[in-house]
């Protein structure tokens, strides 16, 4: 069986399948391989085409990603980018930040850097990689979309302004649709809608903004023939039924979601669900052990059908290649593996940091403290680091803020001393006041004013 194969005959529910599926999310990553920098995968079709062969060759994936970059759509319709050489770009401006206007450009496929995309998976397709592993084109989805436009105030204008925001959404959704079908036409086996804001906000928020918009995408996917993927960030854990509802083929997570209690939901919907590998503690900061412990840790914990294993997102610049080659070697020698890490604890090999907190009862001025993965590279961190950068503005030298990356090995450290669960989140003087929600600028300075008045 071709790995091609094994993604399509599990995207399908079959039954039987010769081993677990598996997915390595090489975006910027692809690179590292090559020695191209992020600026190149992202620009130029041959570095891009030369970094996901060496991908292909090296880890021999059943199914991999053409490119993971969530800014091709916004920067096309406006908003400025910030680039970096070991990270994906992050959006700078947001075009309707001051105005309540709705776009009506939809991009084409020769815009932008889209045509880098298309023309590798062609490339791609049209070779042997193409014959034996299912490519994916990664697009924008339309919450993420509409956040990159509008700026924080989305979340506010769901409450304040929630017709405009449909509008909004039922125009990013059309985006969405055109990217699917361009991916569809250069010849992508699978179209993964990437939604990270997804997991800042309520079922309800979701049922009434989103379920409509997503089913719409996902349908119209499905009936092009290709199979779809809704791929979320952070602790989406209280969206994860009303996602199944708007019936994508798999939906991904990362590590902010127990993997084993998602899939009893998925499997309830007869979904495939795909993940969660964690990016930094065990893939960047772990060993090759660390690694193959905890695939075996996840073949364990859950039945094997409809299951994909994956990072949890896009692998940071810098994760050794020899941790994700121990991930294959667990899925395709299990029994193996199993008995040779036996009495091995992830972590074994790593030498504990000490960390000391701040003395929270002692601070002259109240200390924002926002955890992150990165918000260089996660759109949900980005956005929760930029409300708190608002709020300090506003308040000035009146508050202290800093913003611990989960990408700092001393800081996954940090984040274990805190009892922090799900990433990201906001403290105030150690108070853990946001966990995958991002707040809006009112309710936020309101939480801020309380402990200036306690000063």
């Amino acid at each position: 069986m071709t790995g091609k194969e094994r993604i399509y005959s599990t995207m399908r529910h079959e039954q039987g399948i010769d081993k677990v599926a598996w997915v390595p999310f090489a975006g910027i990553y692809a690179g590292k391989l090559t020695g191209h920098s992020t600026t190149d995968v992202l620009t130029d079709e041959d570095k891009l085409y030369e970094s996901l062969v060496k991908v292909n060759e090296t880890y021999k994936p059943d199914g991999q990603p053409i490119m993971f970059d969530l800014q091709i759509e916004a920067e096309i319709l406006g908003c400025e980018l910030m680039w970096a050489d070991k990270t994906p770009p992050s959006v700078k401006t947001h075009p309707l930040e001051s105005n309540d206007d709705i776009p009506d450009y939809i991009p084409k496929e020769y815009d932008g850097r889209i045509p880098v995309a298309l023309n590798t998976l062609k490339r791609l397709k049209n070779g042997a990689i193409g014959q034996n592993t299912a490519l994916y084109g990664l697009i924008c989805g339309p919450f993420t979309l509409a956040s990159h436009l509008r700026g924080n105030d989305i979340f506010m204008d769901m409450i304040d302004k929630p017709e405009y925001v449909k509008r909004l959404l039922d125009y990013t959704a059309d985006v969405a649709q055109a990217m699917a079908g361009y991916y569809i036409d250069a010849g992508a086996d699978v179209v993964a809608v990437v939604d990270p804001l997804v997991s800042q906000i309520s079922p309800i928020h979701f049922a009434e903004f989103l379920s409509d918009r997503f089913a719409r995408i996902f349908s119209f996917i499905r009936q092009k023939g290709v199979f779809s993927s809704f791929f979320v960030c952070g602790n989406a854990t209280r969206n994860i039924e009303e996602m199944c509802k708007t019936r994508p083929d798999c939906i991904s997570i990362d590590e902010n979601i127990d993997m084993p209690s998602a899939k009893k939901i998925t499997d309830r919907y007869n979904i495939v669900i795909g993940g969660n590998i964690p990016l930094t503690s065990v893939m960047l900061y772990g060993s090759q052990y660390d690694n193959m412990k905890y695939v075996i840790g996840l073949l364990d914990a859950m039945d094997h059908h409809n299951l994909i294993i994956s990072p949890g997102c896009d692998m940071p610049y810098d994760v050794p290649p020899e941790n994700v080659v121990g991930v294959r070697q667990a899925i395709d020698d299990t029994e193996a593996v199993r008995g040779m890490l036996k009495n091995y604890k992830i972590g074994a090999q790593q030498k504990e940091i000490e960390i000391e907190l701040p003395d929270y009862d002692k601070l002259e001025r109240p200390l924002i403290e926002v955890f992150t993965i990165d918000s260089a590279t996660c759109a949900a961190c980005g956005y929760m680091v930029d409300a708190v950068k608002v709020a300090k503005q506003h308040f000035g030298d009146k508050i202290d803020f800093i913003e611990y990356k989960a990408v700092n090995r001393e800081n996954i450290y940090r984040i274990q001393k805190m009892g922090i669960k799900n990433l990201p989140c906001i403290f105030i003087n150690g108070e853990l006041k946001y966990s995958s929600i991002i707040p809006d600028r009112k309710e936020l300075f309101e939480e801020i004013e309380r402990y200036l008045v306690k000063k």
